[in-house]
C-alpha cells in the first residue's frame, strides 16, 4: 500500500510545488494534514520560496477528510482525535502567508479538499474538475471554513446546490481565477497574486465538532464504511478468481419485476433476451422497458441516442432458442414453486454449461426452486427490488451448492449495472424480506388493538421511511401481501400473526393503488387520500381477532408505535444474524437501507437498534410479548446481548456465522 506523504519541490523561478499523494483519492488523513503544514511552514521560511503552489498526485487534487477517523471519533467518542484543520493550517498557515498560495485543482476536489483550496489565495482549474462539499451525506457540515469562503465566492444559491448530498458539479468559473488548458499543464498555470482573504467563523468548528459526535453522522459514516465492506466475501473475493464477463442475459418474464431488471441491464450495455409465454405478454414487457427507458429521456437523465441504443439491446422471444449463447437467466415469474422447478429444469438443458441460473424469487427457498436440477452449483438467487431499474441493491443469495465463481460473476455484474451487491445466505425470504416480515405484521398487530391506521402512517414516515406500513401495502399490491404471508406463515408459524383485514378488503373490491381503492383513494393527478369507509371493515378486523383485551382500544404514544412496528424486526435481524444468514452485521444495516428504504441517517436497522439499546429493544419485547403473545418473544441472541451488555453487530462465536451457510 502506498504510503500517505507530502512533498516539495522548488523550481529555479523561485515556485515552491506542495503535493499532497494519498492514493486513490488523497484523503486528507491526519499524517497529510501534518505534512501540509510542516512543507507551508518551511516554505514560509525559505528565502528562495517566492509562491507557492498546492495540488495533487496522480490526477486528483483531493477526495476530502479521511472519513476512518469519523469512524474512530464515534467508537471511542473522543472529539480530540478531529484535528484543527480550519484554524491551525488554513487561517493561520495558508490565509496569514505573505506568500501568494496558490491551489492548481485537478480531476476533483471535494469536502475538506475544497475547503482546503478555497483557503489559497487564489485558484486555478483543470476543465471539467469534479467540485463540490458532499458533508451533509455524513450528517456534519463543512468544518474547514466552507460555510463561509464558499457562498462569499459564488454566491449563496450555487453554494448551497454544491452543499447538498450527493451534489458534485464541474467548475463553477467565478470560483476559479482561471481555468488551464490543459490537465498536464497544472504547474507551470501563471500565479495569480489576487488576495481573496476570508474571515473564518471558530462557531463552524464548534458547530462541526458537535455534529460529528451526533447520531446521525454515526449513522450515515456507518452505512458509508457498510456499503464499502459488501465487496469483500470471505472464501468469494479472497480465494484469486477472477469474473468471468458478463455479455448476455436471459430474462423470463416480462412483468414487473422481469422489466425493470431488463431495463437496467440493457442501460449499462449489456444485450438482454426477454421471453414471455405470448406475444401479447411480450409486448406488454417491451412497452414498460420502453417506458422505463422514456422516463428517464424525458428527465435528462438519458441521451435520446444512448436511449435508442439501449433498446436495440432487447429482444423478445417466446421459446429457448435465443438462450443457446447466453451467460446468465435470471427467472423472473410469479411466487409458485412448481412453476419455478419446471422453469429451471427447461433452461438447464437450453442453456451452455457455463450459464449462471438466477432466480428473482423473494422467498422461496432456492434448494427448492432447483430440486430438480443436477446444476445446483450454479443457481442462486438475482433478488431486485420494485423497481428494479431504479431501487440500488441486489440481494444476491447462494445455497450451500453455489459455486464461488458464480457468486463472483454475479457481484461483478451487479456492480456494472449500478447495485450494490450484498450476497447472504438461503432461507425463506433471505436477509431483507425475513428480517423485514415482521413490519407489517406489527402494523396490523396495532390496527387491531385499536390504533388509527393513518396515524400509523404518518407516525412511520415522520421516522424516516418514505411510506407508512400501509400506504406500502396499497402499492405493491394486496396479491403480494397475501403470498408473501403465506410463505413465511409456513415457515414461522409460532411468530406470526395473521390478520383477517387484507382478505376483508379484497372481499370489499379494493386491491390498493391497482384499483385506485385500498386504504386511501387515488385519483389520477392527486395526492392518496384516507379512506374513511375502510373503518368499518377494520372494525370487523377487531372482532375476528381475539388479540384486544377487553376489545377496548389501547392508548399509546408515537414512540411506542415505532418501536412496536421496528422492534420486532430488529428481533428477527437478530436471529438471522444468529444463523449467519448475512456475512457481518453492517450488510444487514446496508441492505436495509437501500433495499428496505430505512432512514440512512438512522444507520441502518441493526445500527439503529444498537443506538437505542439491546436491553431496551429486549425489555419492551418481553412486556409485549406477555401481553400480545409470541409474536413479541425475544430472540435467544437478542436475550443474550440485552443481558451481557453486547451490541448486536460484535460478532460472537457462538454465532453460526462461521459455518457452512456462509
Amino acid at each position: 500500500m502506498a504510503r500517505a506523504t507530502v512533498t516539495m519541490e522548488v523550481g529555479n523561478d523561485g515556485v515552491a510545488v506542495i503535493a499532497i499523494s494519498n492514493p486513490p483519492v488523497n484523503a486528507l488523513a491526519i499524517p497529510i494534514i501534518a505534512g501540509l503544514k510542516e512543507k507551508f511552514d518551511e516554505a514560509t521560511r525559505r528565502n528562495d520560496v517566492r509562491a507557492i503552489v498546492l495540488t495533487g498526485k496522480g490526477g486528483r487534487f483531493s477526495g476530502g477528510f479521511d472519513i476512518n477517523v469519523f469512524e474512530k471519533v464515534h467508537k471511542t467518542g473522543d472529539v480530540s482525535l478531529m484535528p484543527d484543520v480550519s484554524v491551525d493550517l488554513v487561517v493561520n498557515v495558508i490565509e496569514d502567508s505573505k506568500k501568494p498560495i496558490v491551489a492548481a485543482i485537478e480531476g476533483l476536489a471535494l469536502g475538506g479538499g475544497l475547503e482546503l483550496a478555497m483557503g489559497c489565495h487564489a485558484r486555478v482549474s483543470a476543465p471539467r474538475a469534479q467540485l463540490g462539499l458532499p458533508e451533509l451525506s455524513l450528517g456534519i457540515i463543512p468544518g474547514f471554513g466552507g460555510t463561509q469562503r464558499l457562498p462569499r465566492l459564488i454566491g449563496l444559491s450555487k453554494a448551497v446546490e454544491m452543499m447538498l448530498p450527493k451534489n458534485c458539479v464541474e467548475t463553477y468559473y467565478n470560483l476559479f481565477n482561471s481555468l488551464c488548458l490543459s490537465p498536464g499543464n497544472i504547474k507551470s498555470c501563471h500565479l495569480f497574486m489576487t488576495m481573496l482573504v476570508a474571515v473564518f467563523s471558530l462557531q463552524e468548528a464548534r458547530d462541526f465538532k458537535k455534529l460529528v459526535l451526533s447520531d446521525t453522522s454515526k449513522g450515515l459514516v456507518h452505512v458509508f464504511f457498510a456499503q464499502r465492506a459488501t465487496s469483500k466475501v470471505p472464501k468469494v473475493t479472497d480465494i484469486g478468481l477472477k469474473p468471468r464477463p458478463i455479455k448476455k442475459v436471459a430474462i423470463i418474464g416480462g412483468g414487473l419485476m422481469g422489466s425493470g431488471i431488463a431495463t437496467a441491464f440493457i442501460l449499462s450495455n449489456i444485450s438482454v433476451v426477454l421471453k414471455e409465454i405470448n406475444n401479447e405478454y411480450l409486448l406488454k414487457g417491451r412497452k414498460m422497458i420502453e417506458a422505463n427507458v422514456q422516463v428517464l429521456v424525458s428527465k435528462g437523465k438519458l441521451p435520446r441516442d444512448k436511449a435508442d441504443k439501449a433498446l436495440s439491446l432487447l429482444k423478445g422471444v417466446l421459446d429457448y432458442t435465443e438462450f443457446r449463447d447466453v451467460d446468465m437467466v435470471i427467472e423472473a415469474v410469479i411466487e409458485n414453486i412448481s412453476l419455478k422447478q419446471t422453469i429451471f429444469s427447461e433452461i438447464e438443458k437450453a442453456c451452455p454449461s457455463h450459464c449462471i441460473l438466477a432466480s428473482n424469487t423473494s422467498t422461496i427457498d432456492l434448494r427448492l426452486v432447483g430440486e430438480k436440477t443436477s446444476s445446483q452449483d450454479r443457481i442462486l438467487g438475482a433478488h431486485f427490488f420494485s423497481p428494479a431499474h431504479v431501487m440500488p441493491l441486489l440481494e444476491i443469495v447462494r445455497t450451500e451448492k453455489t459455486s464461488p465463481q458464480v457468486i463472483l460473476d454475479l457481484m461483478t455484474v451487479g456492480k456494472i449495472i449500478k447495485k450494490v451487491p450484498v450476497v447472504v445466505g438461503n432461507c425463506t425470504g433471505f436477509a431483507v424480506n425475513r428480517t423485514f416480515f415482521p413490519y407489517s405484521q406489527g402494523a396490523h398487530i396495532l390496527v387491531n388493538l385499536g390504533v388509527d391506521v393513518f396515524r400509523i402512517d404518518r407516525v412511520i414516515t415522520k421516522f424516516g421511511l418514505p411510506l407508512g406500513p400501509f400506504q406500502l401495502q396499497d402499492l405493491a399490491g394486496y396479491g403480494v401481501f397475501i403470498s408473501t404471508s403465506k410463505e413465511f406463515i409456513n415457515a414461522f408459524p409460532e411468530r406470526t400473526f395473521k390478520s383477517p383485514l387484507i382478505e376483508l378488503l379484497v372481499q370489499s373490491g379494493r386491491n390498493g393503488k391497482n384499483n385506485g381503492k385500498g386504504y386511501y383513494i387515488y385519483e389520477k393527478g392527486s395526492q392518496p387520500k384516507p379512506d374513511l369507509t375502510i373503518l368499518p371493515i377494520i372494525e370487523e378486523s377487531r372482532q375476528l381477532t381475539n388479540i384486544m383485551p377487553g376489545k377496548k382500544p389501547i392508548s399509546v404514544t408515537d414512540q411506542e408505535i415505532v418501536e412496536m412496528i421496528l422492534f420486532p424486526v430488529v428481533n428477527e435481524a437478530c436471529r438471522v444474524l444468529e444463523e449467519g444468514i448475512v456475512v457481518r452485521a453492517s450488510d444487514l444495516d446496508i441492505a436495509s437501507v437501500l433495499g428496505m428504504s430505512f432512514p440512512s441517517y438512522r444507520g441502518g436497522i441493526v445500527c439503529w437498534a444498537d443506538m437505542v439499546g439491546p436491553r431496551h429493544v429486549y425489555s419492551s419485547l418481553k412486556k409485549w410479548s406477555e401481553a400480545y403473545g409470541d409474536f413479541f418473544k425475544p430472540s435467544r441472541y437478542l436475550e443474550e446481548r440485552a443481558t451481557k451488555g453486547i451490541p448486536l453487530s460484535e460478532p460472537s462465536s457462538s454465532s453460526v456465522t462461521s459455518r457452512a451457510r456462509l
